[in-house]
């Protein structure tokens, strides 16, 4: 049976030769509009990897759609760069498609050298905390003639495809949602009116293109209370293709909706339902796409009628061979995404380029392309974490001899922690992977074993990496050495037996993490909670409370004045959603005074309160532990430190300080 993935497939009068998508990211690899060395480099591995399509962009069609970081289709001078990364792509053996948008009033007037956004009325948003001008009719003419003036240049860079994005909270969506257009023109007021400009501007394009291959990305769900829901949605996909669109891509959510949509605790797939809506309404090829990781999954969703392609956006990011994988048989080789947002959308939120927890190398890949040594040495590294494990595969890639020591049992270290708590599975899967790609690499993995001085005097190796980690801090507090005072890490490790009431001092990523896990005690599993739901057994509202409520009262206490502080802005609103909605209470600027038998005593402005506990879980923190390097020196042999070891960091910064690590001994 032909695999459903690598069945050809057409949009339009395009064929691809397969069924995965690489779709458009922002990637803030853009100068001035243009398009860099960095982007093409970028984009080459995901095309040799195998993906059928490459979209690209978002990219502007004028000076008020984006920002200097966007890729440039709003004038003639951007040509030169967008026909290099369109032959690029195509070289490659993808299709190449640019995807089109104004972000209306998601952009920041701080971009636009103090000009208001626009939209479709004045209405504020959340996300930048501005007011846009209001559009006139003239403003949407230009905006409209935009769009197909930029899309002509897309057909004239070479590009097979054009993509316009009529979704996520950007003008197309604004004019479509009543939240946001309350005009009295003919752009707004009921449905048919505020699709009105959508429409327009793929009639548009669509005139100036001609039959050339034309993409819609739609959402299939706003997810925004008061906003386009399912039913207005799949209306404006039909109106899309009755326009002439060839295929349609579909989303879910606003950048400001507070469903999650991108985050580990969304099911793999689990928006594909809305592409199957679109896909039955509209008889045009549909794109499903979030959270799509996993070529098992992408198959699935294809052979099962969910949707004709899948996209998958963070999964090249972590593993651009990912289609070759899956067509050679090797699917076990896979370095899946774990939806973690620490080195794609927290970086472009600090103004930074896309980087990658699960591939150190994306977005550095001329910086970081590795050269096989010629003089081959032995290396040891010592830990089996993040640090470790990258530091091992990145010596091991450029024709070291490498044996990796883990004093456990087992490898993963500080992932399997990050990946106990609720909705942070992905954690684990990923220390399965780098396990697995070890293997495939050849290096050697011991395990139960430390490295020690005696070892290293006996092996005499050229040079060893210490990513020993670190060891949770004990605070000076009295009261801390009690039997009923736990460590975070050996919680979140599955250890102790805890009582019903659990006060958890320190709150941040780790205690956060640490309470919902306590707090999920004792609540159903999901396939627990569908028995009882397609048994009819229980209300909605029953099954939602057994689904967050558990055994466990629960409560945080932090000296600072906010908890989570150290969570990037893509997991932080998450997860402190699910505190709330766990019902975990949260204790800020207070300082712990003493630990009791009944509880922990904290200074609250001056007055000592006692909040009752039968436990008390530490999670104030980690030092470095490295007791690796002064042995290292006394036998003069070369010594690199990463991760915790070195100082304190997040799993990013431990993987890429391992990777340097690894590649840079010669």
């Amino acid at each position: 049976m032909i695999d459903p993935l690598f069945q050809p497939v057409a949009i339009g009068s395009l064929e691809m030769k397969n069924r995965i998508v690489m779709p458009p990211m922002h990637l803030n690899m853009c100068e001035d509009y243009k398009v860099t060395d960095r982007l093409i480099d970028f984009y080459r591995p995901r095309v040799a990897g195998g993906a059928g399509l490459v979209s690209v962009g978002y990219a502007t069609v004028d000076t008020l759609s984006g920002n200097t970081c966007n890729i440039g289709a709003h004038d003639d001078r951007f040509l030169p760069g967008l026909a290099r990364l369109a032959a690029a792509i195509k070289e490659g053996g993808a299709r190449a498609a640019v995807q089109l948008n104004h972000a209306g009033r998601y952009n920041h007037s701080f971009f636009l050298g103090g000009r208001k956004p626009i939209a479709p009325s004045s209405v504020a948003s959340k996300l930048t905390r501005e007011t846009p001008r209001k559009m006139e009719e003239e403003d949407i003419a230009a905006v409209q003639q935009a769009f197909a003036e930029a899309a002509q240049r897309v057909v004239h860079a070479g590009f097979d495809m054009v993509e316009v994005l009529a979704g996520t909270g950007y003008l197309i969506s604004e004019f479509l949602s009543p939240l946001t257009n309350n005009r009295t023109d003919q752009y707004g007021g009921c449905l048919e009116n505020r699709m009105r400009f959508g429409l327009e501007v793929v009639r548009s394009v669509r005139s100036q293109i001609g039959s050339f291959p034309l993409l819609v990305r739609v959402n299939g769900n706003d997810f925004m209370e008061g906003g386009c829901g399912s039913e207005e949605l799949l209306r404006f996909a039909e109106a899309l293709t009755e326009a002439g669109v060839d295929g349609l891509s579909v989303n879910v959510g606003w950048h400001e909706a507070r469903i999650p949509q991108i985050v580990g605790k969304v099911p793999r797939g689990g928006f594909a339902y809305q592409a199957r809506r679109v896909r039955d309404v509209t008889g045009v090829p549909v794109i499903a796409s979030h959270r799509i990781n996993d070529a098992l999954v992408g198959r699935n969703l294809i052979a099962h009628g969910f949707c004709d392609m899948v996209a998958m956006g963070r999964a090249l990011i972590a593993d651009p061979e990912l289609p070759n994988k899956a067509r050679t048989g090797r699917e076990d080789e896979t370095v899946h995404c774990v939806a973690c947002g620490q080195g794609c959308f927290d970086n472009l939120v600090r103004m930074k380029a896309v980087e990658c927890l699960c591939n150190p190398v994306a977005g550095r890949e001329r910086q970081y392309r590795l050269q096989k040594t010629q003089r081959p040495q032995k290396i040891l590294v010592a830990g089996g974490g993040p640090a470790g494990m990258y530091a091992a595969l990145a010596a091991r890639s450029k024709g070291h001899a490498v044996t990796l020591y883990e004093k456990s049992m087992r490898l993963g270290g500080q992932l399997r922690l990050a990946g106990a708590s609720p909705g942070r599975r992905e954690f684990l899967g990923l220390a399965e992977d780098l396990q697995r790609r070890l293997e495939v690499s050849g290096v050697s993995v011991i395990l139960n074993r430390e490295i020690d001085g005696p070892l290293l005097q006996e092996e005499a190796p050229y040079a060893v990496i210490a990513a020993t980690g670190g060891r949770p801090a004990v605070p000076d507090i009295e009261g801390a050495e009690q039997d009923h005072v736990l460590q975070a890490w050996d919680v979140l490790a599955g250890r102790p037996l805890m009582g019903t009431r659990v006060v958890i001092i320190g709150g941040g990523a780790v205690g956060v993490e640490t309470a919902l896990m306590v707090a999920a005690m004792g609540t159903l599993s999901g396939e627990e909670l569908k028995f009882l739901l397609t048994s009819g057994a229980e209300s909605i509202e029953e099954l939602r409370r057994l689904a967050i409520q558990g055994s466990k009262e629960v409560s945080v206490v932090e000296m600072g004045e906010k908890i989570g502080a150290n969570f990037g802005r893509s997991t932080k609103w998450t997860m402190l959603q699910d505190v709330r909605s766990c019902g975990i209470d949260t204790r800020t600027g207070l300082r712990v005074c003493r630990i009791e038998e009944g509880g922990v005593v904290v200074d609250d402005d001056g007055a000592e309160e006692l909040i009752p506990a039968d436990s008390v879980v530490l999670a104030v923190g980690t030092l470095p532990h490295n007791p690796l390097e002064k042995a290292a020196a006394k036998l003069q042999i070369l010594c690199k430190v990463a991760g915790d070891a070195r100082k304190p960091a997040t799993v990013l910064e431990a993987a890429h300080q391992g990777y340097r690590a690894g590649m840079g001994i010669s």
